[in-house]
């Protein structure tokens, strides 16, 4: 492409499924270095220390106008801009629109689109489908913590909320503790049960034993690997799916990319906490108002909270860069109970977003669009 010539390439969702965006074990690989170059600082995200979720649009409640969407459970709109250094060296930004009520209309919850940019001219390079990227990366990071923390000889794996955040780390998983052989499943609903048991059935034949329990407590007992991701109202911390001390193996690593809720105590003195990035939890701090785990029910938001209560320090938290660059250890205890948080950072996307661009770009595989041969204005 000659500038002043614009064009960029666009990728459907089929696109990007012949591209790999369903290579999980090449996702979890993406984000170990995504990872690596956060904790360098070789990234920027939004917001004044550059460590923002993104910047979302809320409705209110009753709107003035008739034609102003109504506010509703996971009703909004984002926008999640980002730069990442080092081999992806891009900038892009992840956008995305969220409705539960779209589930009736045969729709995900959330449609979402990725944009790559040119990071010196901010010209377009790629648009495309993000639903599956979104999905993977979102796995695929748990897969990381995994990697790590969890224990090498991991067999069982709990999954409460078996919808597609755990289908997505069921798979990061496998492909880090490929010895798991056992699943115990906490839904709500038969639906999405007998859909997590295909699931495992037909992508993993190796895990033998599936069993679908009754309550959490059943999920949890004796796995050494936990993913918890039901869906939950947010606003009351008492209505969070509970964890007690009691029901966590030794040893097991609790992944939370959604609502949770443990006791202050077990936060407080024996659990182990570990974050994605405690930069992306410092900005949450510093843009919603205290306590911030009333609008964000995710553990390490609440481990903000008990800091700025005074009961927890900083120093208590591990985050998950420090651990992959040898500066923490990975297990400080082969007792200790970890609960492992993740929040979703755009620079997740913007990681695998280019790798799966690259491969598209390689395979000529999507539709090259122009956007101008000449700009009208410049």
């Amino acid at each position: 492409m000659a500038l002043p010539r614009i064009d960029f390439l666009y990728l459907n969702e089929e696109d990007m499924i012949r591209a790999g965006v369903c290579d999980m074990a090449g996702c979890v690989d993406a984000m170990e270095s995504m990872f690596r170059l956060l904790k360098l600082g070789d990234f920027r995200m939004g917001g004044p220390n550059n460590n923002s979720h993104g910047a979302m649009v809320l409705f209110p409640d009753r709107p003035p106008f008739p034609n102003m969407p109504k506010n509703g459970p996971d009703r909004r709109f984002m926008a999640m801009p980002a730069y990442l250094g080092g081999e992806f060296d891009m900038m892009g930004m992840k956008w995305y629109g969220s409705n539960v009520e779209n589930r009736t209309k045969g729709l995900p919850r959330s449609i979402l689109m990725l944009t790559l940019n040119d990071k010196d001219t901010g010209a377009p390079l790629a648009h495309m489908s993000a639903n599956i990227l979104s999905a993977y990366r979102t796995g695929a990071v748990p897969g990381v913590g995994i990697r790590y923390c969890a224990r090498p000889d991991a067999k069982v794996i709990g999954v409460i909320g078996p919808g597609v955040m755990s289908k997505t780390t069921f798979a990061a998983a496998l492909a880090v503790r490929p010895a798991i052989d056992t699943v115990q499943i906490k839904g709500r609903g038969a639906k999405s049960i007998e859909s997590f048991v295909e699931y495992v059935k037909r992508d993993y034949p190796q895990v033998k034993n599936i069993t679908v329990v009754e309550t959490m407590e059943e999920a949890v007992k004796n796995a050494d690997i936990v993913s918890l991701a039901p869906s939950s109202p947010t606003g009351d911390p008492s209505e969070y799916p509970y964890l007690h001390e009691s029901w966590i193996k030794p040893g097991c690593i609790v992944c939370c990319p959604g609502a949770a809720r443990f006791d202050d105590d077990f936060l407080l003195n024996r659990a182990r906490t570990i974050t994605d990035n405690i930069g992306l939890y410092e900005a949450w701090a510093e843009e919603i108002p205290y306590p911030a785990y009333h609008t964000i029910p995710i553990p390490a938001v609440h481990s903000m909270d008990l800091i700025h209560e005074g009961k927890l320090k900083k120093e208590d938290i591990d985050d998950l860069g420090d651990i992959i660059l040898g500066t923490v250890p990975a297990i400080r205890d082969p007792e200790q109970k970890i609960i492992y948080s993740v929040g979703g950072m755009p620079i997740e996307d913007v990681a695998w977003g280019t790798i799966v661009y690259r491969n598209a770009l390689k395979k000529g595989i999507g539709t090259v669009l122009n956007l101008w041969d000449k700009p009208y204005l410049a």
